[in-house]
């Protein structure tokens, strides 16, 4: 969110109350946009749904979820139009709270450390140098499949983004 706001010099703002930060653009063309971060607990980011498409005058059809995933290597993006949260807690939340699972999301890999036990400390820390060069390009990569999504059909940003990287 912070690369697409930079990039469409759009400032997020916490509007009073809310437990998220928003901000609204208008793009070439008169196409907007609205960047959305949740200030809540990641496993609690779906407690926002309905108060945010009230105040962004919009509906659960426009929402794009984009989150990381321990379950793509380091630096594959994955954009998927439905489909269950895989395990993904904050993903839960907001397919919980929206009542469907008919919401698009855009995966962000930052690989699994392996044993459970260790999963909690490896996505709370810092990645590898290795692992934080391929997570940007990635993040470059998805902030290049947002954009994209304003213009093409998801199908066809879909064949793009979900192409395995080659090392």
């Amino acid at each position: 969110m912070d690369a697409l706001a930079a990039r469409f010099s759009i400032r997020l703002k916490k509007p009073f109350g809310k437990r998220y930060a928003l901000g609204k653009g208008v793009l070439s063309g008169g196409r907007s946009l609205v960047l959305v971060k949740p200030l809540t607990y990641m496993n609690r980011s779906g407690e926002i749904i309905h108060s945010l498409l009230r105040y962004a005058n919009t509906s659960i059809e426009d929402l794009l979820v984009v989150c990381d995933t321990l379950d793509l290597p380091p630096g594959e993006c994955r954009l998927r139009r439905k489909g269950s949260s895989a395990g993904h807690n904050g993903l839960d939340s907001v397919l919980r709270c929206a009542g469907t699972s008919n919401i698009a999301r855009l995966y962000i890999g930052i690989g699994h450390p392996g044993p459970r036990r260790e999963v909690i400390n490896y996505v709370l820390g810092v990645p590898s140098k290795k692992d934080r060069g391929l997570i940007d390009e990635a993040l470059v990569r998805a902030e290049e499949g947002v954009i994209d999504l304003l213009d093409k059909p998801m199908e066809a940003v879909m064949m793009h983004l979900n192409e395995k990287r080659r090392d």
